[in-house]
């Protein structure tokens, strides 16, 4: 069975570039939420296996959304992808139950290593 990922993002072209990144590179289903709220309630229906977060997002911040998820979905994995990697501490991150934090200009080659690293292509 393909694994399963959410894109979560409130810019539409980051949120089409990550995604058609990880159809091209692997097996996954992907989908996507505007923000944090839409992100929980597809999580709730998609059950995605990890979710790629934004950090800054009307309505709901991506740290606030991934605590609420891990809550939820405990074994989800995510990942933070975000230009503001400097305005989370990693202990902060780690409390939220992120995985990993990906800064936006370490561009999509670190996303997609890191994504593969908690989620291998089988």
């Amino acid at each position: 069975m393909n694994k399963r990922v959410l894109v979560v993002d409130d810019n539409e072209v980051i949120r089409l570039i990550v995604r058609s990144a990880l159809e091209m590179h692997t097996s996954y289903v992907v989908n996507e939420a505007v923000d944090g709220i839409d992100a929980l309630e597809k999580a709730d229906t998609l059950n995605p296996d990890l979710v790629v977060m934004d950090l800054s997002m009307p309505r709901m911040s991506g740290l606030d959304a991934s605590r609420t998820l891990k809550k939820a979905h405990p074994p989800t994995q995510v990942v933070l992808f975000t230009l503001h990697k400097d305005s989370v501490s990693d202990s902060d991150a780690h409390r939220a139950g992120v995985s990993a934090v990906v800064a936006k200009s370490d561009g999509l080659e670190t996303l997609l290593h890191e994504v593969e690293q908690l989620l291998p292509v089988q």
